[in-house]
């Protein structure tokens, strides 16, 4: 997710953090031999290389040169066979490293879960086995989803380093799926899994020239997945096509017993493939969320040409300039986050192997990250700070956040504009193009359509547009709650119409594509 809006409030000071810190330090203590001292050192390149020595011999070249460039792939798999009978038929998928495996590690890019090897398959992890997926890898993330800190650099973890945008490798991916989006965009594989609980999906998506799709919540299990907000969390398919996001979300949505938001999704779900319709367009009435626009000038123009393509398909375009407070809905969005990534993450902590995962709460992370040089390099962990001062879910303050949050995001924002404008879906800019990688002051994040549909729980998709000086930009289709496979038409209607998405090309730096290099050459004089 794209970092919160929180101030740093300094080290640890509450005496949970205080003992937390102890028991830390004495672990650390007792670990510190020669092989943890090397895991933990600065990644160069022999270590990028390294992870390739028990890759699959067809799948070297690649992993090496994603080691030398993007570097969006955590892990490789050492293999596994797949059944070719399966609806995904040995379709090759990469999971992001916050998605537990029974053959991986899963860190969420932290140096704390580096040992975190619990033997299991997370439950969309296993649907997607039985119908036939290959499991590539784990890609690199934004550290914890990208909620250690409102001064991040989207696509670093101090496991997995800077992921780089491969349109131009000086560009950043965006987060948290950062990896994911890369490693799509790339070629390295038709699929890839993130997760989102606020443009993590999406966001990456469109800045790498893909299609993401973030489902209803509870459409798909977040069992064994690395938390952040049970509100708000879910995983979502990244791919080339608006086809195989649909193909994949068939064979990842379903109810999962252990997680009680998906007790209506196999009722819900349908084959979202064979609901694909080309000319889904057609009549349909699509609402224009311009309060979304304004923040990327390119961006806009990009957009503007993208709306009469949908005209021509046959969409009536009803604009829409009353969105809800996009400000109150932030604030209770912030307060809600807080206090579930403390419960929810002390919670998946708890479930882990205290043999490999010697930090068993947020607390413990916090001061394992304050012992640990590398982790806090770049940026600190404010926000990891004001959820660890939380007080639990019974907090009135809590309480009436999430309710806000939920009121002003669903029934009087994405329900209220598509009853009082009779339209079934909203339409907008997914986010501005790539920004530079900035390890000094962060990112340079100007706007998004991700809040609305993130906070209310409703089903977001994000297909290629088009380009604003050399780089992608993405089409926002969002819709109400379950209706997953209208929206997911919609945007192959749109996708067949357009056919936006184009290779990456690798270059040094956006300075060298060709949109701007010329521009930024001297004038040629006689």
């Amino acid at each position: 997710m794209p970092a919160l809006s929180d101030e740093y409030e300094g080290p640890p000071s509450t005496p949970a953090q205080a003992a937390a810190a102890a028991r830390v330090a004495a672990a650390a203590a007792a670990d510190a031999d020669a092989a943890a001292s090397d895991r933990r050192a600065a990644a160069g390149l022999s270590s990028s290389l390294a992870k390739c020595a028990g890759v699959t011999a067809d799948r070297v070249a690649q992993c090496e040169d994603d080691a030398r460039g993007m570097n969006a792939v955590i892990a490789w798999s050492s293999g596994g066979a797949a059944s070719p009978d399966g609806m995904l038929s040995e379709m090759p998928i990469f999971l992001k490293d916050n998605i537990e495996t029974a053959d991986m590690p899963t860190t969420a890019g932290s140096m704390a879960l580096l040992d975190n090897a619990p033997g299991r398959d997370a439950p969309l992890v296993a649907r997607l086995r039985a119908a036939g997926a290959v499991i590539l890898g784990k890609t690199n993330l934004s550290e914890w989803a990208n909620i250690r800190s409102s001064a991040s650099v989207s696509g670093w973890s101090g496991v997995g380093g800077q992921t780089r945008n491969p349109h131009a490798l000086d560009r950043n991916t965006c987060g948290s799926s950062s990896g994911s989006g890369a490693a799509v965009a790339a070629g390295l594989a038709p699929a890839a899994i993130g997760t989102e609980t606020d443009g993590s999906i999406v966001c990456p998506a469109a800045i790498n020239g893909i299609v993401g799709f973030k489902p209803t919540v509870g459409m798909v299990s977040r069992t064994h997945i690395v938390p952040i907000s049970h509100s708000q969390d879910t995983a979502g398919p990244m791919t080339r096509t608006v086809e195989d996001a649909a193909l994949v979300l068939s064979v990842m949505a379903g109810t999962d017993p252990a997680d009680p938001a998906t007790a209506e999704a196999d009722a819900r779900k349908v084959d979202f493939r064979a609901a694909l319709d080309a000319a889904s367009l057609r009549g349909t009435r699509i609402g224009v969320a311009r309060f979304l626009t304004g923040y990327s000038a390119g961006t806009d123009r990009v957009f503007e040409t993208n709306l009469q393509a949908l005209r021509d398909a046959g969409a009536v375009l009803v604009e829409i300039t009353d969105g809800p407070d996009m400000n109150a809905i932030g604030a209770a969005e912030t307060t809600v986050l807080h206090y579930e990534l403390k419960a929810d993450l002390n919670a998946y902590l708890a479930s882990t192997d205290a043999a490999q995962v010697k930090t068993r709460t947020l607390a413990d992370v916090i001061a394992f990250n304050a012992a640990t040089p590398r982790e806090l390099g770049l940026f600190g962990q404010e926000t990891f700070l004001k959820a660890e001062a939380t007080t639990g879910l019974d907090t009135p303050e809590y309480i009436a956040a999430r309710e806000t949050s939920l009121r002003l995001a669903g029934v009087e924002g994405i329900d209220r504009m598509l009853a009082e404008h009779t339209v079934v879906a909203l339409v907008a800019p997914t986010v501005g193009p790539a920004w530079s990688i900035d390890a000094v002051n962060g990112d340079h994040y100007l706007g998004a359509a991700s809040t609305l549909p993130a906070v209310a729980g409703y089903p977001h998709l994000t297909v290629p547009m088009g380009f604003v000086q050399g780089l992608p930009v993405g089409l926002s289709f969002i819709g109400a709650k379950w209706d997953d496979a209208r929206i997911l038409s919609l945007g192959y209607a749109f996708e067949q119409a357009t056919r936006a998405i184009r290779p990456p090309t690798f270059a040094r730096s956006a300075d060298d594509l060709p949109d701007l290099a010329p521009l930024l050459a001297p004038l040629p004089r006689d």
